[in-house]
């Protein structure tokens, strides 16, 4: 009997921990919105090509000095997008006659090397300890202002003009640090490096090399960082030993300088800057996104705990804020809304010269109404969840947008237009074959829409439908599903242009869509997309139709099957193929992605019963887990919809390091080596983890999130966050996986 009553109550504790595991894994994670640190640049560039820059330092109350040859110079007029430029530094008017060869910062201020002294204008102008060594080129300041200088060759330790010591290394002398906590000088050569003790006047070397080039003391001046043209070094003071090989899997192995900033390691290279994490990773500051030039020439602690980057071209000051998603939507929301609506579009900004937001236009697109769709969405989803004034108002414009998309053109109800333009501008507008006269003689509109657009209107248009608490708005949104999806149905699952024919890409028919073998893509996103389109429309319409046309398809012509074949199974066409067919499966399709995505929000919230919802959810799933390599913000948020097991973290991730400046700035990373490549593939990753997204191009959703360079076109035009960042954040808001900013 007890033997039973143990099993039975042992079988009862399993159900109960099964079921509290049940419920755990039922609860969404939720990512609590504190402040994090967000890092931008403020760049001052040269007028003159021909100026060696050197060192870069500020001091106590926050000047920046530079020293270029035997003068100094300053930064002048900048904020984050709008640079400024470096210009003379003339507050010291007898600085003028100093033939300057260094500076260091001491007690934060500044102290300078010339042909005679050591001298500051700080402490009164006291400071003017002469040397003997009239090619003097380096220096460190000791204890109780001891320095020791060099001309390359030579050191002489002075104190008040006063010789203490002198000799001569016969490697050729670099730089020289002083370190408190081990009460030596610390002199790298080309090929060595050596310590002076200055309390027995005694020159020693520790360690022998190759390449030498810079070097610091970190933390607490147990370990030195040596820069070499291929890799760093580190080197333990204590032991005076090297720790381990050198190190080379780095974004740039050519190291021109090393900076213990506040704990962390800086290194600047001949390809940009970057910094050292705890996990041994790197943070990469390369190209005009952060630099005004890839040759770093010095690195030191900026004022308000900024990063001061000195290159060839002039001074990059890397910021550090801290702001919340919220605060961080908020810049975004204004950048949008200042340099990317156009008619109630969300445009680029394009036409820029090196990035100059003076310059530049706002342009028309292919995708007009896709892009508008989804910034329009993710606006829907914020005033669902603030009921701000101002999202109302934003959607407001949209939808009047969107909604000229269907009448300004002369095709039959229903047919959306890709854009519209003042006319007069056709030559300068993209594709201009595509554009057609509109019956106001002021207005052109742009033809052959395509799928990318239909599926992003129904997305949007069922959003407002479902979640705004505006009358008006609602009804205009149902009515236009309604026109467009009649549109589909009426003309046998295509959308007829003004020729009568169907658009490229406008195709739903199974004609069509089942021509294609089932490893090709566009089988199974077409299929996915018009179930959503259909679904969407009958649950806001009631419309038997959409419904009858769904199961039909469904039913009859394998679409079911279509949309719920594994995303693993996707390839390359085989060789006795159609054309088409191979064409479209020559490598994974990004833009699928982006409009599979956005697609499931009608597919899996207005599943036309929970059969279907079940197996839906079970297609998002198996899409979500190949692509969960990319971290793509927006994928990760849509799946949040159907499970909490999602990856919020990488989704976090990607909303935080993407870039403040949304400039298409030329980006390079294939050179690096602290990345690990692999071979080619049909889904088109280049890398085994991908890079954060400010240390890669700028892209929408629908780019590959593992390509690593941009070339050719620097600075010519800024991307809009409405799509590629304010769409995810707020949905996420919206779902409940993005809380507000937590209280202080």
């Amino acid at each position: 009997m007890k033997t039973i009553n143990l099993f039975i109550f042992l079988l009862l504790l399993q159900l109960i921990n099964s079921e509290l595991t049940s419920a755990q894994k039922s609860v969404k994670p939720v990512y609590k919105d504190v402040p994090f640190s967000q890092d931008y640049s403020i760049k001052y560039y040269t007028t003159d090509a021909s100026l060696d820059l050197k060192k870069v330092f500020a001091d106590r109350n926050g000047n920046i000095q530079i020293l270029s040859g035997e003068d100094l110079l300053k930064p002048l007029s900048a904020e984050f997008l709008y640079p400024g430029k470096v210009v003379p530094d003339k507050s010291y008017r007898g600085m003028a006659n100093k033939k300057l060869t260094n500076m260091v910062l001491y007690e934060n201020q500044f102290i300078y090397l010339d042909n005679v002294a050591v001298l500051s204008n700080a402490w009164a102008g006291s400071l003017f300890a002469k040397h003997e060594l009239p090619d003097a080129k380096l220096f460190a300041v000791g204890p109780d202002f001891t320095f020791l200088v060099s001309d390359g060759t030579v050191l002489q330790c002075i104190k008040d003009s006063k010789s203490l010591w002198s000799g001569k290394l016969t490697d050729e002398i670099i730089d020289i640090r002083y370190s408190a906590e081990n009460g030596l000088f610390w002199i790298l050569g080309n090929q060595s490096l050596n310590t002076f003790s200055l309390a027995e006047k005694k020159l020693t070397k520790v360690l022998d090399g190759t390449d030498f080039t810079s070097f610091d003391l970190t933390g607490k001046g147990n370990t030195i960082f040596i820069g070499t043209k291929n890799g760093y070094i580190e080197f333990n003071t204590i032991t005076k030993k090297q720790n381990g090989e050198i190190r080379r899997k780095l974004p740039s192995t050519d190291i021109t300088c090393v900076n213990d900033i506040n704990g962390k390691v800086w290194f600047g290279s001949t390809s940009g800057a970057f910094m050292l994490r705890e996990d041994g990773k790197y943070n990469y500051y390369n190209g005009e996104r952060w630099l005004p030039g890839n040759q770093v020439k010095h690195i030191s602690e900026g004022p308000d705990h900024s990063v001061l980057i000195l290159t060839d071209k002039g001074l990059g000051q890397i910021c550090f804020k801290n702001m919340t998603l919220e605060e961080k939507a908020m810049y975004y929301e204004t950048q949008v809304r200042q340099r990317h609506i156009r008619n109630g579009f969300n445009a680029s900004w394009d036409g820029l010269k090196n990035g100059n937001l003076s310059t530049g236009y706002l342009s028309d697109s292919d995708n007009d109404g896709l892009w508008t769709s989804m910034y329009l969405g993710g606006e829907i989803f914020r005033y669902a969840v603030t009921k701000s004034a101002d999202a109302l108002q934003n959607c407001r414009e949209s939808l009047d947008a969107m909604e000229r998309l269907y009448t300004i053109n002369s095709n039959e109800i229903g047919f959306p237009s890709r854009s519209f333009e003042r006319s007069g501008n056709i030559a300068k507008l993209s594709d201009p074959d595509r554009w057609r006269h509109s019956k106001d003689t002021e207005w052109d509109w742009k033809a052959t829409t395509s799928s990318d657009e239909a599926i992003g209107h129904i997305f949007a248009l069922g959003a407002m439908a479902e979640l705004m608490d505006v009358p008006d708005m609602k009804t205009r949104a149902i009515h236009l599903i309604d026109i467009l999806m009649q549109h589909i149905v009426d003309h046998n699952m295509y959308l007829v242009d003004f020729d009568g024919k169907p658009t490229t890409w406008g195709r739903w028919n199974p004609e069509y869509v089942n021509a294609r073998p089932v490893m090709v893509g566009d089988r199974k996103i077409c299929s996915s997309n018009i179930i959503s389109m259909l679904q969407t429309a009958y649950h806001f319409t009631k419309k038997e139709i959409f419904k009858k046309k769904a199961f039909e398809l469904m039913d009859q012509y394998g679409y079911l099957e279509n949309l719920m074949r594994p995303m693993k199974s996707l390839r390359q066409a085989p060789a006795d193929a159609d054309q088409l067919s191979r064409e479209l499966s020559d490598g994974w399709n990004h833009s699928d992605d982006e409009m599979y995505f956005i697609g499931y929000w009608g597919l899996y919230r207005y599943a036309l019963n929970n059969e279907l919802k079940a197996k839906f959810k079970d297609a998002i799933i198996d899409h979500w887990e190949i692509e969960r390599p990319e971290k793509e913000g927006a994928w990760n948020i849509f799946t949040a919809m159907v499970t909490p097991e999602f990856d919020l973290n990488e989704a976090v991730w990607y909303l935080k390091e993407h870039p403040m400046d949304l400039i298409n700035w030329d980006i390079r990373n294939s050179q690096r080596r602290d990345i690990q490549l692999i071979a080619p593939n049909f889904r088109q990753q280049t890398t085994a983890e991908v890079l954060p997204p400010d240390e890669r191009p700028v892209q929408r959703h629908n780019g590959n999130m593992f390509n690593m360079d941009r070339v050719g076109a620097n600075g010519t035009s800024e991307e809009s966050a409405g799509d590629i960042w304010l769409l995810p954040y707020w949905m996420g808001r919206y779902l409940g996986v993005i809380s507000e900013p937590e209280k202080k």
